[in-house]
């Protein structure tokens, strides 16, 4: 016997999400007033809407002007987000940011308000506590996890490598590379 033809999932999909340039607006002032979205989130979600590019930029200029969007506030909250509940380093922030479109200046200056301090004692916690959950051999090889673990999260070599040295006392002696 012979199977039916199913219809196309994706297409379906894709037509019953295509928003006219009034849905797309009135669909992300809802999303924006929820949770703080970037000009990229926007422009990516009404790219998957369908909406054409000249509608796509008048709705961005609608939202911009009633401050429903702001990169600067967006970046701001952002960078306080990531940084208290994922402890993530300065580069890790950087990046993210420049990936979802936010200009560079709005990135350095969103940066800059980073305590300094603050993300120092997060990131010895987090270190210690990613020391009590690995295994390792010797403390070399746990320095090593460690110091991976920290680069992962965005943390400058310096401040990593000070961190753990400081977390994992090595009395044993190493040796030279």
């Amino acid at each position: 016997m012979k199977h039916a033809m199913r219809p196309n999932i994706t297409t379906e999909r894709r037509e019953r999400r295509a928003k006219t340039p009034e849905q797309a607006l009135s669909t992300l002032m809802r999303l924006c007033a929820r949770a703080e979205k970037s000009t990229g989130d926007a422009r990516r979600l009404m790219r998957n809407w369908g909406v054409a590019d000249a509608d796509a930029e008048k709705v961005l200029d609608r939202l911009l002007s009633d401050r429903f969007i702001d990169d600067t506030r967006y970046a701001e909250a952002f960078v306080r987000e990531k940084l208290r509940l994922s402890g993530w380093g300065e580069y890790k922030l950087r990046a993210a940011l420049q990936r979802k479109g936010i200009a560079r200046e709005t990135v350095d200056a969103a940066l800059q308000q980073i305590d300094r301090t603050g993300m120092s004692d997060r990131l010895a916690e987090q270190l210690a506590r990613k020391a009590r959950n690995t295994r390792a051999a010797t403390p070399y090889e746990l320095k090593t996890k460690l110091i991976r673990y920290g680069l992962s999260l965005g943390y400058d070599y310096e401040t990593v490598c000070e961190t753990v040295a400081r977390t994992v006392k090595n009395d044993a002696p190493c040796d030279e590379f």
